[in-house]
Parts: C-alpha cells; sequence; structure tokens
C-alpha cells in the first residue's frame, strides 16, 4: 500500500542534505562528499544543491576547496524553506479526491486528513537548529 504523504525524491534529498550540512558548520562540502555520504546519486544532489543555493539556502564555493554550505544560521532555516526551494509552496488538502466534494463536512476522512496536515505543518515548521544540536550551530 502506497503512503498517504508523498515527498518526492529530490525533496527527500534535500532535506537530509541541509542536516548534513547543518552538521558541518563553516565547512564546504563537496557535491561527491555528500553524495556517498548520503548515499544518494551526485548528479541528482547536485541538482537539489542548485536549487537550494538559488533559494538562497545554500552557497556555492568555486575551487579546489569549493562545495556546498549553509548561507544562513540555522534558527533561520526550517524544514519547510528546504522543502518550498525543491517543490514549491507546500499545498496541504482537506481532500484526497481531485475535485472536493461538495458533502465535506460528511466526508470520513475529514477529521483525520485535518489532524495529518496540522502534523505535517508542525513537523516542517521546525528549524535545523532544534534538529542539530550541533556546537557552533547559529
Amino acid at each position: 500500500m502506497m503512503g498517504l504523504l508523498n515527498i518526492s525524491e529530490g525533496s527527500t534529498i534535500g532535506l537530509h542534505a541541509a542536516l548534513y550540512l547543518a552538521k558541518r558548520p563553516g565547512e564546504s562540502v563537496t557535491t561527491a562528499c555528500a553524495a556517498e555520504a548520503l548515499q544518494v546519486s551526485a548528479a541528482h544532489l547536485s541538482k537539489v544543491f542548485q536549487r537550494l543555493a538559488r533559494s538562497g539556502l545554500l552557497k556555492a564555493v568555486r575551487g579546489p576547496k569549493g562545495g556546498y554550505s549553509l548561507d544562513r544560521p540555522l534558527t533561520d532555516i526550517r524544514l519547510r524553506d528546504v522543502f518550498e526551494a525543491i517543490e514549491g509552496p507546500m499545498k496541504l488538502r482537506d481532500c484526497l479526491m481531485t475535485r472536493p466534494c461538495a458533502k465535506q463536512d460528511e466526508c470520513l476522512l475529514g477529521d483525520m486528513l485535518r489532524d495529518i496536515n496540522k502534523l505535517v505543518a508542525q513537523h516542517f515548521d521546525k528549524r535545523l537548529s532544534e534538529l542539530c544540536p550541533c556546537e557552533g550551530a547559529e
């Protein structure tokens, strides 16, 4: 059975990569090094890093000692920021139908979906600083 919560592989990689970088404050990490550590495709991670850099979450350093690092303090980066840099605005829906039903007040899943949406929103509003008890983390 497929899960209700579908997050793209790109977003999943982005979330894990952001936490990976958060644990290395002040370091510039190469795509190859991060891809190996995260066990993901370097090509896919490169595209994710480029999106995160374009959104202002990462800074890219060129050259032999180059790579990527977070460009904002951990207290200023929410999981939602990372997700939305990859996917665009998060849209939590209260109906699983393609076109919402006219009788939403009678939906068997209504309360459950609202509760799930609330949990998802709360989790994605967490900041990297909450998830990374790193020394020197801003």
